[in-house]
């Protein structure tokens, strides 16, 4: 997005605000496709950024759900059913019943031994409910990676061999993602070994072919100043030949929430205060680390990837360094220790860029009362768009919201 774009965003509408760039994020997802190939499945993982639920539809293969919010969300976008795994650690009776009375999804993932029985109980359920027999749900068994996540292969391996228990179910596949941010390209190729192996082993010893595999590679987004921007290109294309090695022959989705994402946003916000104490300059801006979350940002001593933009070029003179801190009543709103600035004055722009996946959502939003954030979104088509105007989060921390306005 260039600074023209940016600025006009501030213009028009205001700080803080975050401008997702939704021609970038369709781009993304048509550009990966067409590097990895179309038989590879495309899964946005919404949680990444929801205010791109409606594009990543109209672009990606599916999109991973996981909470009943999200599922609202998808609902409201009009993704339709059929493009929609529904997963998460907790899920409830009542949203799989929902799910499932409005045309189910294209898959159910299945996290514990507790969480397949409550698919089977709601299909049995939602089956009975209608006159014509109905199909199978599709789950995929998630494998875990060594966290809270999933179940280990003994007990997925053990639900298949007693697969007749289940009768409402259609095991399909597999599920696994391991984390994000891997820039080591042979653990990727370890992990597709693993998970190749896991599936010859289930259809050679138990004699049942799962069709599908959904894996989460967690490809690395560079953030910060000083850290390698890799070819990406050469990167899918590295991927796309671990894929070739691979035996199985069924569907291969991959899921993408950051990579794909993170490069599509950039958050504006503006410098409200200056000053100089005890030998250390401060520029107060009006965002903080509320808004502001990147991966490893360790304590504000990595540089986000940042555009200062003055509101009058002229007499600027050489850099000093800068501690940039919000508008939080807290010593660890620090955005940024000891960034270099050239001269800032109040009005000015700090962009932070590639803040397009998880920080419009992971801040602590209703610390201190403070207005959330505008959303914005563009696309050279429809240009800049408000999709949330800049709304109080004070009566939701005093009860003064009925809860039937909620």
């Amino acid at each position: 997005m260039d600074d023209q774009i940016l600025q006009t965003a501030a213009d028009m509408y205001g700080t803080p605000s975050y401008v997702f760039d939704l021609d970038e994020f369709h781009q993304r997802i048509r550009h990966m496709k067409e590097i990895l190939g179309h038989e590879i499945k495309i899964c946005y993982a919404m949680k990444a950024n929801p205010f791109l639920a409606a594009t990543s539809a109209q672009a990606a293969d599916g999109l991973e759900v996981c909470s009943p919010g999200e599922y609202a969300i998808c609902r409201r976008a009009g993704v339709p059913g059929k493009k929609i795994v529904l997963s998460g650690v907790n899920k409830e009776p009542q949203q799989i019943l929902e799910v499932m009375g409005e045309g189910g999804a294209a898959a159910f993932t299945a996290e514990s031994l507790y969480q397949l029985q409550i698919l089977e109980a709601c299909a049995a359920q939602e089956s009975g409910q209608r006159t014509a027999q109905k199909s199978a749900v599709p789950v995929l068994l998630r494998l875990t990676s060594g966290n809270q996540f999933g179940m280990d292969e003994e007990t997925v391996r053990a639900i298949i061999r007693d697969r007749g228990s289940y009768p409402h179910l259609d095991f399909i596949g597999l599920q696994y993602y391991s984390g994000t941010q891997k820039k080591q390209m042979s653990k990727l190729k370890k992990e597709l070994e693993y998970l190749d192996g896991v599936l010859a082993g289930i259809r050679e010893e138990l004699v049942y072919e799962l069709r599908e595999l959904e894996y989460g590679p967690g490809l690395s987004i560079p953030y910060f100043e000083g850290q390698e921007i890799q070819d990406e290109d050469l990167m899918l294309r590295e991927f796309r030949d671990f894929l070739d090695q691979m035996e199985f022959t069924g569907t291969i989705t991959l899921e993408a929430g950051r990579f794909l994402a993170a490069p599509c946003g950039s958050y504006i916000t503006q410098v409200v205060d200056l000053k100089r104490s005890q030998g250390q300059n401060y520029c107060i801006v009006d965002g903080g680390i509320h808004h502001v979350n990147y991966y490893g940002q360790a304590m504000a001593m990595k540089i986000p990837l940042h555009r200062f933009m003055p509101r009058q070029a002229s007499g600027r003179r050489e850099e000093e360094r800068w501690t940039v801190c919000g508008s939080l009543c807290t010593s660890g709103d620090m955005l940024v220790k000891n960034l270099p600035l050239p001269d800032p004055a109040m009005g000015d722009l700090l962009v932070f860029d590639r803040i397009g996946a998880y920080s419009v959502t992971e801040g602590i939003y209703l610390f201190l009362s403070r207005r959330l954030p505008r959303i914005l979104t563009y696309t050279e088509a429809d240009g800049l768009c408000l999709v949330r105007r800049d709304l109080p989060t004070d009566p939701l921390n005093d009860g003064s919201i009925h809860i039937d306005q909620l």
